[in-house]
């Protein structure tokens, strides 16, 4: 049986690149959107095409170059994201609107010019890579989780909305995983000294987390579990993604606000 075509956004490194690997691998045809082709990295099965998520010429440019090879795209998976560390307090509106212009618009744009062919065939795959902070507070990452709380809200909407046409949006969850977006977030370039010693404790608990966190492989392994199984909107990533989400729905209030302020590594 003929294997499906997939676009991945944002495939070059990490997430991105370990789960085009994983569905080349599992006999899919993958197409990989990268920002410079020169400096993708070649894996075997995967085609590249110039996408970058934050203009749309280059979106349409690449939806068409992979649909006049393929006629169809049954699978996108939009995983291009950047972080931003720093208090709230600190982060100003250019820097908001840059993280959400990637994260959620980003996503939207990539959307918007592929569900029309979704659309005329009456089928397709929408996996949105979230986070568990798409439904946990971060401190000094709440732009980046508001970001990811945004996404979850357009995705669980964008499902209903579409669902008559074949097409199902699914939210893939992973906790810390050992990628470089947490490690080399953009930090708030204005310093409030009041949050400096909070903030550099919580930015080396981020780093410890992510460098004993599973590698990017294992949540591509379970995107290819999520796109083989039944549908299911929100599908957290790994197991601490899994007993998370959990705990945020079951838990007392209390027990799950010092684990999270341990987490980033604050006072309980």
């Amino acid at each position: 049986m003929k294997k499906k075509t997939v676009l991945i956004t944002g495939a070059s490194s990490g997430i991105g690149e370990a789960s085009a690997r994983a569905l080349a691998a599992a006999g899919y045809r993958v197409f990989g959107g990268v920002r410079r082709l020169d400096s993708a990295r070649e894996i075997p099965g995967v085609e590249f095409v110039k996408l970058d998520v934050q203009d749309e010429d280059s979106i349409a440019a690449a939806v068409h170059a992979v649909l006049q090879k393929t006629g169809r795209i049954d699978i996108l998976v939009n995983n291009a994201g950047v972080a931003l560390a720093g208090p709230v307090e600190a982060t100003s509106d250019a820097e908001a609107k840059a993280l959400f212009d990637v994260n959620l618009f980003g996503v939207l744009r990539v959307v918007r010019a592929l569900l029309p062919s979704m659309r005329s065939h009456r089928s397709g795959l929408i996996v949105n890579v979230s986070s568990v902070l798409g439904f946990l507070p971060a401190p000094f990452m709440g732009l980046y989780a508001a970001s990811k709380h945004a996404l979850e809200g357009l995705s669980e909407s964008l499902d209903h909305e579409v669902r008559g046409f074949g097409i199902r949006v699914v939210l893939l969850q992973p906790s810390f995983t050992r990628t470089k977006l947490d490690a080399n977030a953009t930090k708030t370039q204005a310093v409030i000294e009041d949050y400096a010693a909070a903030f550099a404790g919580s930015v080396e608990a981020v780093r410890q987390q992510v460098a004993s966190a599973p590698p990017p492989e294992d949540v591509a392994k379970k995107l290819l579990a999520v796109i083989e199984s039944t549908h299911q909107l929100r599908r957290p990533a790994d197991g601490r993604a899994k007993l998370l989400s959990v705990l945020r729905r079951f838990a007392p209030l209390g027990q799950v606000d010092k684990s999270l302020r341990r987490a980033f590594g604050l006072q309980a």
